[in-house]
């Protein structure tokens, strides 16, 4: 039987970690598909929109020595293969790469680094998904083995939190504003993508609260 809510809050500390999807409020607590969380998960996959924390989620499973395939490397890669600087030409290196190989081109590429990285591992961290098609491939690669975990934070936060990041390339300086970010992520099947997680992950608060939850997130998968 799946645990209720109350129970949820008592394993997580007596913060909303899991939310349900669909819900009228994100602050509702409870398991989208309780069964799915209380397996042993191999490969978690990451999703969100950019500059809500996806990085960070990475750098957590670092930390506790869980591979992490970041999918943005293959375009980076890509770029780099085509003379290109990724600060600038991301973006539409990510297009021609799904114009050219479909639409789940950059899942497909990231597949043999994924299955080279669970030899020897029992969880997998995998940040960058960022379409429907993406899903759906790791879906049928990894089957029930397959977590999809969004991260959310509003607009403004993760404005706020790029500018403080700096990695990125300035609209001035020939990069893309947030909006433009956000418009080509969704043009790529996002929303349809974060609409399929399992889990949500609320990151509006201190950064420590963030790490301590996908800290508790990736240490019950791989139990």
């Amino acid at each position: 039987m799946a645990p209720s809510a109350p129970a949820v809050r008592a394993l997580h500390g007596g913060y909303p970690l899991i939310i349900v999807r669909g819900t009228p409020s994100r602050e509702t607590t409870g398991l989208k598909r309780p069964s799915r969380l209380f397996l042993t998960m191999t490969v978690i996959g990451i999703v969100g929109l950019p500059g809500s924390g996806k990085s960070e989620a990475a750098a957590v499973a670092e930390e506790l020595d869980v591979p992490v395939v970041t999918m943005g490397d293959v375009i980076r890669a890509a770029c780099e293969d085509r003379g290109l600087d990724p600060a600038t030409h991301h973006g539409e290196v990510a297009r021609a790469l799904r114009e050219e190989g479909g639409v789940d081109a950059i899942a497909a590429r990231s597949l043999p680094i994924i299955e080279d990285a669970l030899d020897g591992n029992d969880v997998v961290l995998v940040d960058g998904i960022r379409s429907d098609a993406e899903v759906d491939r790791f879906e049928a690669a990894f089957g029930d083995d397959f977590l999809l975990v969004e991260v959310h934070a509003p607009f403004e936060l993760r404005r706020e939190r790029l500018g403080v990041r700096g990695r990125d390339a300035t609209k001035e300086e020939g990069g893309e504003s947030l909006e433009e970010r956000d418009e080509r992520e969704r043009g790529f099947g996002m929303d349809a993508a974060m609409a399929a997680a399992d889990v949500t992950i609320e990151n509006t608060g201190t950064l420590s609260a963030f790490h301590d939850r996908v800290r508790e997130l990736i240490e019950e998968a791989g139990t």
